[in-house]
This record gives structure tokens, C-alpha cells and sequence, in this order.
């Protein structure tokens, strides 16, 4: 499985982007592309990046095309060819923001699914954020190696930890935890059984746990797809068994079940 596009975020502040188009369509956009900052400008702006949201066909066609002699990177509304670059449905938790995207397939599914999600993420969100911003610094000091670090800052964030993201922590619960953490060191070598080549069938834990390693040892035959499931800067070892010393910090080793 590909991506079939590479999410960024792009700081627009004071920044030229180019909008064509009126009506119900054009105005969103243009509501959008000001509350990211950016300055909206007709076709003669000197810009990187265009939206088209022209309804005519040929009209719109036709500006995608002078556009893109120019080098203009495009969105087209609703004309996914068309298309360099979409627009995702968006959840606004400041700093915090979660992009949602279908590659065009469907911008209902995309709304969809923003909707649950504003149901589901507290709002104060952003300040947990700010505040381990803030922090920084003293996090640092704690856990100077960055993989004690990683792993002391992900066991707070999950679920049921004194930082869990969906359980709206108190102002001061980063301060509280920086003085209640104990050492994350410690190495520990995990072995999982895979019931399923589906990554969707995997269980929480191993998920949980593929998400906060630090290393992958995996057999031959465990697909691609469940190691995509590991973060991507953990490392990864395709041999006949982990090692007895596998390393600090978090190790797992995957098995397809016989």
C-alpha cells in the first residue's frame, strides 16, 4: 500500500495565494485559506499555489491550464484530475490540527469523519499541547537520551496515562507528571503472535505497542502493511529470531501464527 498523496501543513501567514471563482464554493474557500493567513489574490498575483473554484467546466479547465503553464501548484474544487494538491476536512484544536483527507474520493467521508472526531477530542486539547511546549526544556533534562524520552512521553499519552489526550488533563498535569516520572530505560523485548496479515485485525496492544517501539524484528512472511503500523523511525530487522540482546528500549518481535 502507497500513499496516495504526502501530507504537509504549509504556513501561508502573509503569504500570496491565488483564488478564482464565486459563490458558496469559492467564499469557503477563501474563509479558509484567511483563517490560515494567507493573502488572497486574483490570477495575476505572483503565487505558488492556486484554488480553482469556478463552476463552468470549460472556465475552470481553462484556468488549471494557464495556471500550470506557470508553474502554479492547483486546487481544483471538485475536479479531483485536476488536482496537485486537496484540501482536507479539519479539526481546530490550536496548535493542535488533524487533517482529513480521501485523496479526493470523497469529500462527505472526509466530513464525516471530522464530525466524530470534534465529538471525540476534548477542547482543551491545545492547551496540553502548549504545555508540553512549554515544557520542553525540563523534559529534556529529565530524559537527556532521546529513546528514554520518547518512550517516558508515550507511556503518558496513552490511553489511561496521566496525559491522555482524550481525557481533558488538568492545566497543570505536565507539571505534575514531570515531578511523578520515574526512569524510562529499561529494555524490554516483546513477542507477538499475528492471528492476521490484516492490519486492521490487530489488537490494541499490539498496535499500542508497534506504535511506541523502537525496533521491529519480524519474520519473512509478516506483511509490509503491519510493519507500516510501526513508527516510521523505528527500526526495522527481518530474522529468523530477535537477538537476546535486542538493544534498550522497546523491541518487538512479530510472528506470523503457524
Amino acid at each position: 500500500m502507497s500513499l496516495s498523496g504526502l501530507p504537509v501543513l504549509l504556513r501561508l501567514a502573509g503569504r500570496p495565494v491565488i483564488l478564482l471563482g464565486t459563490g458558496e464554493a469559492a467564499d469557503a474557500k477563501r474563509r479558509l485559506l484567511e483563517r490560515a493567513g494567507a493573502r488572497v489574490c486574483d490570477e495575476d498575483g505572483e503565487a505558488s499555489l492556486a484554488i480553482v473554484a469556478i463552476e463552468d467546466d470549460g472556465e475552470a479547465e481553462a484556468a488549471v491550464a494557464r495556471l500550470r503553464e506557470r508553474g502554479v501548484l492547483i486546487n481544483a474544487t471538485d475536479r479531483a484530475a485536476l488536482c496537485d494538491f486537496t484540501l482536507p476536512a479539519i479539526v481546530d484544536r490550536d496548535p493542535v490540527l488533524i487533517a482529513i483527507a480521501t485523496g479526493g474520493a470523497s469529500a462527505g467521508l472526509a466530513a464525516a469523519l471530522r464530525q466524530r472526531l470534534e465529538a471525540l477530542l476534548p477542547a482543551g486539547l491545545g492547551n496540553l499541547a502548549n504545555g508540553l511546549k512549554a515544557a520542553r526544556a525540563a523534559i529534556r533534562a529529565k530524559w537527556p537520551e532521546a529513546g528514554p524520552r520518547r518512550r517516558a512521553i508515550g507511556a503518558a499519552l496513552a490511553s489511561g496515562g496521566p496525559l491522555d489526550p482524550l481525557a481533558e488533563p488538568a492545566p497543570d498535569a505536565v507539571t505534575a507528571w514531570l515531578e511523578a516520572s520515574g526512569d524510562s530505560s529499561e529494555t524490554r523485548l516483546v513477542r507477538v503472535t499475528l492471528a492476521s496479515p490484516d492490519p486492521d485485525e490487530l489488537t490494541l496492544r499490539t498496535a499500542r505497542l508497534l506504535a511506541q517501539a523502537d525496533r521491529v524484528f519480524h519474520r519473512a512472511d509478516v506483511p509490509p502493511a503491519i510493519l507500516n503500523r510501526a513508527r516510521a523511525d523505528a527500526a526495522r530487522h527481518e530474522c529468523a529470531a530477535a537477538p537476546r540482546e535486542p538493544g534498550p528500549g522497546l523491541s518487538i518481535d512479530l510472528e506470523m501464527a503457524r
